[in-house]
């Protein structure tokens, strides 16, 4: 009897412990109780997954957005005419032909238009780092009456539309006089429409395409430095000047090659300031690519709209194309800079 109690009791332990080691599903199946730290993991590992799977989404979805519509234009240049007209044809075009790349080279005149745009867009660059570099540091380090209301005009230029003041710029430039010297000695007021000088005066004084927003990130990062760099500069007898172009410059490189990317591809791609100053075409690309389709419909009698459309895209992959070498040759320096600069500052 006694053994039979013994054993009873060690059967009732065993249950015991199964009951606490295990669970059993509704099914019958017997499933090994999980450890807290286990399930804690395993949760953990599921949030990763859920959030590294919605930001994949999310990359995916923008990407699609801003690089669809660049790899449709890029896709349709290769088309031919039966490409243009088959509907099973989407993205990859069965009959690729480079046709449409010749004639817009030909009617772009491409080598000299991208030529003095790019001589264009890089002089006006220089200027612009220039000027803007010296009037951010101004503002971050001197003090001088008005200095907030002058701030406050910078600010004005970023958020005011170029629009609102196209008429006092166009009246300025058409009859351009500074205290009616020119007229004193030239007799008249020159007009400087129809030539590139508008855009350098504008940009000589820190007033050109998007001035105001270089200025605040020169603003941002000179102030984001340390004062000791130029007391100790000025203690071993360096000029204003000096330690401007010397130290200060050289420690806001990040900064300037972000701005100096910036400017290239505005100045680039501008069409306002192009329009309204009236500019040659032979300048800028981006006038020239405007009549595009219009010019090769009228010189190679094209009148399909669909066709003409197709040598418009192989002239757009033209005009990007020196700007996209110009990003992949300084990717690096571009990224390191927006991540050094003040524009997360």
């Amino acid at each position: 009897m006694d053994n039979a109690a013994e054993k009873a009791k060690e059967i009732a332990s065993e249950k015991r412990s199964d009951a606490e080691l295990v669970a059993v599903n509704p099914k019958g199946f017997r499933l090994p109780k999980m450890d807290k730290n286990l399930k804690s993991r395993i949760v953990e590992d599921i949030k990763g997954f859920l959030l590294g799977l919605g930001r994949w989404v999310i990359l995916i979805g923008v990407a699609y957005v801003i690089i669809g519509p660049v790899l449709g234009i890029i896709s349709r240049s290769f088309f031919s005419d039966a490409d243009n007209y088959n509907t099973m044809v989407y993205m990859i075009p069965q009959s690729p032909t480079l046709e449409r790349y010749e004639i817009a080279f030909d009617t772009l005149n491409y080598s000299s238009t991208a030529l003095s745009t790019i001589i264009y867009s890089l002089t006006l660059m220089v200027l612009q780092v220039l000027m803007c570099s010296m009037v951010g540091y101004g503002f971050a380090r001197y003090n001088f009456p008005f200095k907030k209301i002058l701030f406050a005009c910078v600010v004005v230029m970023i958020v005011v539309p170029t629009h609102t003041i196209m008429l006092p710029l166009y009246m300025t430039f058409a009859n351009f006089d500074v205290f009616g010297i020119f007229e004193l000695i030239l007799g008249k007021s020159p007009n400087l429409l129809g030539t590139v000088w508008p855009m350098y005066i504008m940009t000589f004084f820190a007033c050109g395409l998007r001035s105001g927003l270089y200025i605040y990130i020169f603003n941002q990062f000179f102030r984001g430095l340390p004062k000791e760099i130029e007391e100790a500069a000025y203690v071993d007898g360096c000029g204003v000047w000096y330690t401007y172009f010397r130290i200060m410059l050289r420690n806001a490189i990040p900064s300037a090659i972000t701005v100096a990317i910036f400017s290239l591809v505005w100045q680039y791609n501008d069409t306002f300031y192009a329009k309204l100053f009236n500019i040659s075409d032979s300048t800028l690309l981006s006038k020239r690519v405007a009549t595009l389709a219009s010019t090769v419909g009228n010189v190679y009698k094209i009148y399909d709209p669909n066709i003409l459309q197709l040598y418009l895209d192989a002239g757009i992959v033209l005009v990007m194309l020196p700007l996209v070498i110009i990003y992949v040759v300084l990717q690096k320096q571009f990224i390191e800079g927006v991540e050094r600069s003040g524009i997360v500052g």
